[in-house]
């Protein structure tokens, strides 16, 4: 395997811009990225209205993808938060807390997948609203990543950061090199760059697109983004620009 296609996608809890609740159409989604890996946000896995399925295990079995989860608000009843579906083997499961004190909770899962034999280490995560929150979301991140051999590695989700000088972005361009990002928010009329996807070394990340379709328009308020990861490449650096499709980044 040379490659694998790396998906984020915040899903809004499978309501779309018509307000309607409906994993049926989040799943249509996920299945015309064909991803390898996606990762998801503000998935809902209280009990649905009526017969309305628990979306992270709708949304895998329909795929017919793996799921980890990785809550951020943990009740009796469910759990709300982020997921990652994939269809490589997992070989281990971290999660790692980026809450700060006084704003919703947030974290980061931390998953490392066999992609044909190497290794694949892939950071999803759904970063805070308020930018002191994500400078500090973002120092952890590099806190986790400062030790990390030469396993190619993804950071992605929804990182909440518009602001193209902003501190979070540059520290996350200086570590992972530029990453990509389109714009996704909101997606009946995209404006906002808030999904992007990372990988290091920069070889590694080979094409980027956001999906612009009359479905992903209806489906969430965020539009999906993808990338094109090489995973051969450890240790190598990049000698030609990523290569952008869809929307201008």
């Amino acid at each position: 395997m040379n490659h694998v296609v790396v998906a984020s996608y915040n899903i809004h809890k499978c309501r779309g811009v018509d307000r309607k609740r409906d994993p049926k159409r989040i799943a249509d989604v996920i299945h015309s990225l064909d991803a390898d890996v996606i990762a998801l946000q503000e998935v809902d896995s209280w009990p649905g209205e009526g017969a309305e399925p628990v979306q992270m295990e709708f949304l895998a079995h329909t795929a017919g993808l793996h799921a980890v989860s990785g809550p951020t608000i943990e009740r009796k009843d469910g759990h709300y938060g982020n997921a990652l579906l994939t269809r490589l083997p997992i070989l281990d499961v971290r999660k790692f807390d980026l809450t700060v004190y006084k704003r919703e909770p947030r974290g980061a899962l931390d998953v490392r997948l066999d992609a044909g034999g190497a290794t694949l280490r892939v950071i999803a995560t759904h970063l805070g609203l308020m930018p002191s929150e994500r400078r500090l979301q973002v120092q952890r991140i590099l806190g986790e990543v400062e030790e990390d051999d030469q396993t190619v590695t993804v950071l992605l989700g929804d990182i909440n950061e518009w602001l193209i000088v902003g501190r979070p972005l540059r520290w996350l361009h200086a570590r992972f090199g530029r990453g990509a990002g389109g714009r996704t928010y909101p997606s009946w009329f995209p404006v906002f760059k808030l999904d992007r996807i990372w990988a290091r070394p920069s070889g590694a990340l080979q094409s980027f697109r956001v999906h612009l379709t009359p479905l992903t328009r209806r489906a969430s308020d965020h539009l999906p983004v993808t990338a094109a990861i090489a995973v051969d490449c450890a240790g190598q650096q990049a000698t030609l620009p990523v290569r952008s499709e869809g929307i201008r980044t």
